[in-house]
């Protein structure tokens, strides 16, 4: 039988990505392993997990507050679940480097300095992670790495970092050079550093989230930071912790609708960052915040948490502690799970996991409930007979005879494993 395709255009970062897509609103693609390649430095085979003080504290840290968050990543039982780096991000630093040219903690913010900040973090049993940038001066306007990238990834080694996330503000313009060029310089440049440090690093860049809105570049960008990374930002930052709910919401939406198709560039030690994890941040209900758990489980993403981990509550916590999910997002086949259906006002996404099971989410945008259905087709189990499903955050097992079908909540999700019987 012919089937009409349509064309939808989906804004993904700033500009119109064209899918062919059936008439019924089915994908024209099941999902499939994206990058395969080996990772540049062997790292990060399965998404990074951990902290990070951003969006909730920006610049107002110091080293009592960071060292009161990794604690609370250990005793709230989160570091087992894998949540095992605690990253500074910007103003941890000085405002000019020493007289031999090396960074330096603020001596008011963290007067025992970064050495003895990893020392701290590293008896937790955890992993120690820093910020930098890749410009002549950071976002917040500290030192950046520009002119100093082997000097700077030497004393991150020497301080046993094991983490670096490098930003891309205040990049210089150079003669000759397209700015693209010039990304590819710096953020290469800061890889072979590493490299030359010879200590184990794990690599997050943010150049992408630069070219967001020239596609052109920002699908080049997104050709080469594999080669020289483990993981990148490719567009806006998620909303800060005192924004209200409906703008962490309509962020967390939005970084949600760039990532998702961007399946082809992640793998194993290869990763999209859609940023920060705002599950415990104020405004945002449990079923928000578990839409974005399963959402950023589904698509592989790094689960980095970014808000006040002592405070944190029970609700919230079992929604980042659930290990069903996390193993969807660890699965190590690594593929980026994407939309196989969607409608004007939900997406089912699909991915397939190493031991032949497919993770499946129901995920309601709309600000009713609404009953989503599909079948075993679409989620990539065509010759199954029936189904086993277990949903992950109900814990509940259902049998079906090839149809997945539930009643979602107003900006709710359903994320299940799906077996073939």
């Amino acid at each position: 039988m012919f089937i009409a395709h349509v064309r939808k255009f989906i804004l993904i970062g700033g500009f119109a990505l064209c899918l062919t897509l059936g008439a019924s609103g089915v994908a024209a693609a099941a999902p499939v392993a994206g990058n395969t390649a080996p990772a540049w430095n062997g790292l990060a085979p399965t998404p990074p997990m951990g902290y990070n003080n951003w969006s909730y504290y920006q610049c107002n840290i110091n080293e009592g507050l960071i060292l009161a968050q990794a604690k609370a990543l250990v005793s709230s039982g989160l570091a087992k679940k894998g949540y095992d780096t605690i990253t500074i991000d910007d103003c941890w630093m000085a405002k000019k480097r020493n007289s031999d040219g090396e960074l330096a903690g603020d001596p008011q913010k963290f007067p025992h300095g970064m050495a003895w900040m990893g020392q701290q973090v590293h008896a937790l049993g955890l992993k120690f992670g820093i910020y930098e940038d890749a410009g002549d001066k950071t976002c917040a306007g500290f030192p950046g790495s520009w002119n100093f990238f082997q000097k700077d990834a030497d004393t991150f080694a020497k301080w046993k970092v094991d983490y670096i996330k490098l930003d891309g503000c205040n990049v210089p313009t150079v003669p000759g050079k397209t700015s693209e060029e010039t990304y590819r310089y710096a953020y290469k440049s800061f890889s072979d550093a590493i490299l030359h440090t010879h200590r184990k690093m794990v690599y997050s860049e943010s150049a992408p989230a630069y070219f967001q809105n020239t596609p052109d570049d920002w699908y080049l960008v997104l050709g080469w930071v594999a080669d020289y990374g483990n993981l990148w930002r490719e567009g806006d930052d998620i909303a800060l912790g005192q924004y209200s709910g409906p703008r962490k919401w309509k962020s967390l939406n939005y970084n949600y609708s760039y990532n998702v198709g961007l399946w082809k560039y992640a793998g194993p030690g290869h990763w999209n960052d859609p940023d920060f994890l705002l599950v415990g941040d104020s405004g945002l209900s449990i079923d928000e915040m578990q839409s974005q758990m399963s959402l950023w489980a589904i698509m592989a993403a790094p689960l980095i948490s970014s808000t006040d981990l002592t405070k944190i509550s029970p609700a919230a916590l079992a929604v980042l502690s659930n290990t069903d999910v996390i193993a969807v997002d660890q699965d190590p086949a690594g593929v980026q799970g994407h939309i196989v259906q969607f409608g004007e006002t939900y997406d089912v996404l699909a991915k397939p996991l190493s031991n032949g099971d497919v993770a499946v989410v129901l995920y309601n945008k709309g600000d009713a409930p609404k009953k989503i259905k599909t079948t075993a087709t679409l989620v990539g189990l065509k010759n199954a007979s029936s189904l086993k499903l277990k949903n992950l955050v109900s814990k509940a097992m259902t049998t079906s005879q090839g149809d997945i079908e539930t009643t979602v909540p107003s900006h709710g999700s359903v994320i299940y494993r799906v077996s073939a019987q």
